[in-house]
């Protein structure tokens, strides 16, 4: 099953990241997929702040992994957009942080073989106009989003 949400306003993924917070516990993973511009960050950002996140969230894109320790949940925020091998995984200290938090993974495909199979697939369009959201995952997570309005079902 894959359930869309319609994130036409910032305000929408802001509700769509207070429906899924109440679900994450530690070790929880979410790959977030999309172009650039589609919301990854966004939805992090929304994310920390429902989690109770004092610290900005920004982009990793250059420091590939920020740490946030100060909400429910320790934030694990990770961009492999310049990772080019699996092993380099390993220097990020992926595997190490996996079960201490929730883990955002911007541009996840590199470690996809790699992570456990109860991941979060959260995949972001956007066409110049409107902004979508794809959720795949585990079934507990997708039957209670379910129940949130702003979704439909495909």
């Amino acid at each position: 099953m894959t359930l869309t949400f319609d994130l036409s306003s910032l305000q929408d993924t802001a509700d769509f990241a207070r429906a899924l917070q109440p679900l994450l516990k530690r070790g929880d993973i979410i790959c977030l997929y999309g172009d650039l511009g589609s919301g990854k960050t966004t939805f992090v950002q929304a994310l920390g702040q429902v989690l109770g996140i004092e610290e900005d969230i920004d982009s990793p894109s250059f420091v590939m992994l920020k740490e946030y320790h100060s909400g429910r949940l320790p934030l694990y925020h990770l961009d492999l957009y310049r990772i080019k091998e699996p092993s380099e995984l390993m220097d990020l200290g992926l595997f190490d942080i996996i079960e201490s938090g929730v883990t955002a993974i911007e541009w996840p495909q590199i470690a996809e073989q790699l992570l456990p199979y109860q991941t979060l697939c959260l995949h972001f369009e956007f066409d110049g106009q409107k902004r979508e959201l794809k959720v795949k995952g585990e079934p507990n997570y997708l039957v209670i989003l379910k129940d949130n309005k702003q979704h439909k079902e495909i």
